[in-house]
């Protein structure tokens, strides 16, 4: 299985592989630039070469690369908008000169306005980022949501709307994220045995799991649909081990990579949390 975490890049970009290698992860995400940041520079071809070596000697498949957190494509508000779109066209182009797989980014808010109106938005956002852009290997992976006010993407039939039209009229390869704390939180019970079949079946018939590239494996500090997107350690949360267990053995998921995104309240946390997702994983 591929079993990861996510890193930071603060020291270098090889720091981040070598910090989740060290962890005992195959696979890792990062941030291409600080989250709560609108620009960002374009990364050294030094560092590029450097990360793509020790990704490839210590077998570090694949590279996620999460969208910042100002980013709201969604947004009818002209300065957002602008904003968000100039800055998701840096995410594409870092994304693509890293040589990372995925670009993962959330749907964003369409407060003040209808659904509908958020999707357009959101995939007219997408198309005008992605124009006359190479972004060569990458897929951007569209993260299901915890469904809390007026953001996007915690209902399967949203985000196959904004993959379909994305997908109609962007050249950009697209596919899904999906955070089981935000399932539990937006109200699909995967904690439970008939839950998890049940959420299984329904993103099969809306999304395909065909297209559901990766797994951000995360504990939920809200109960069952309190749209509270607050991650907790692994079995230390509402999901809990057994449903994790469950999880990372089922047939539909298991050849998916699994990478936390937990907190990290103490020193060592990180470690536990990937060594627990890998004993769970085990038996």
């Amino acid at each position: 299985m591929r079993l990861g975490i996510h890193t930071s890049t603060a020291g270098s970009l090889e720091g981040a592989a070598l910090q989740a290698a060290e962890l005992g992860a195959n696979t890792f995400q990062i941030f291409s630039a600080s989250p709560r940041m609108w620009r960002a520079r374009a990364p050294e071809p030094a560092q590029v070469r450097l990360l793509h070596a020790a990704r490839e000697r210590l077998d570090l498949h694949p590279l996620v690369i999460h969208a910042g957190y100002l980013i709201n494509l969604a947004s009818l508000d002209p300065e957002i908008r602008a904003k968000s779109i100039a800055a998701f066209r840096g995410e594409l182009e870092r994304a693509a000169a890293i040589g990372a797989e995925y670009l993962v980014v959330h749907p964003g808010s369409y407060k003040g306005h209808t659904v509908e109106e958020g999707i357009a938005a959101f995939v007219e956002g997408l198309r005008d980022s992605a124009l006359k852009l190479d972004t060569g290997n990458v897929t951007v992976l569209l993260e299901n949501t915890a469904g809390a006010g007026s953001h996007l993407g915690s209902r399967f039939e949203e985000l196959h709307s904004l993959r379909k039209f994305a997908v109609a009229i962007t050249g950009v390869p697209i596919g899904f994220c999906l955070d089981t704390c935000h399932l539990l939180a937006a109200g699909f019970d995967i904690a439970s045995e008939p839950g998890l079949a049940a959420t299984l079946r329904a993103a099969q018939q809306h999304l395909g799991l065909e297209h559901v590239h990766v797994m951000h494996a995360n504990d939920s500090k809200g109960a069952l649909a309190s749209h509270l997107d607050r991650h907790a350690n692994i079995g230390a949360g509402h999901i809990g081990d057994e449903a994790f267990r469950r999880i990372l053995h089922h047939p539909l998921l298991r050849a998916k990579p699994f990478i936390l995104e937990t907190p990290v309240d103490e020193d060592g946390d990180d470690r536990r949390n990937l060594d627990k997702l890998k004993s769970l994983a085990a038996c």
